[in-house]
């Protein structure tokens, strides 16, 4: 193989296949002569410092805004953290879903179910009070739901993420 840089910055290749023949690739270099070093540290900042954010998960445990919660809850995206009073999948009922609609300001455009460690669907019947509201429902596993959270919640959306934590 042979190499090259040219005066435009961009690094050239001769590579020979085993067939013989020789092919040409062309790259660009990436220019170092930014006016910052690529070593200067990088603030971030949270679009909205009150927004609720899942910051890390575990086995049997979340931090919500840095908080540690070992228990199942309720995150609505107004920025408040409730618990929900579901210790396992098999405990839910309707009315663990129809409480995830009332509340303070318009109702949730959808709702997250975090089944817990792996993916695990309830049944149809217990999600009627959020279909009969319009209110789209999406299960996945609890990890899944907090990652999901956060992107929905940090465009804006009117979303909850109701997320079953098994001890």
């Amino acid at each position: 193989m042979r190499k090259g840089v040219d005066g435009y910055g961009q690094a050239h290749a001769k590579i020979a296949t085993s067939s013989g023949k020789t092919h040409n690739l062309t790259t660009v270099l990436l220019r170092t002569s930014s006016p910052t070093d690529a070593t200067d540290p990088m603030k971030l900042h949270a679009d909205k410092p009150d927004q609720l954010s899942v910051t890390a998960h575990g086995d049997g445990w979340i931090a919500v805004n840095g908080e540690r919660y070992s228990s199942s809850v309720v995150l609505l995206a107004s920025g408040t953290v409730r618990p929900w009073g579901v210790a396992r999948l098999d405990e839910l009922t309707a009315e663990h879903f129809s409480e995830l609609i009332g509340g303070d300001g318009p109702p949730p455009e959808l709702v997250l179910l975090g089944s817990g460690t792996r993916l695990r669907f309830v049944a149809p019947a217990l999600l009627r009070p959020l279909i009969e509201q319009r209110i789209g429902v999406e299960t996945m596993d609890t990890p899944a739901a907090c990652r999901t959270f956060n992107i929905l919640a940090g465009e804006g959306r009117r979303v909850v993420a109701a997320l079953l934590i098994e001890a």
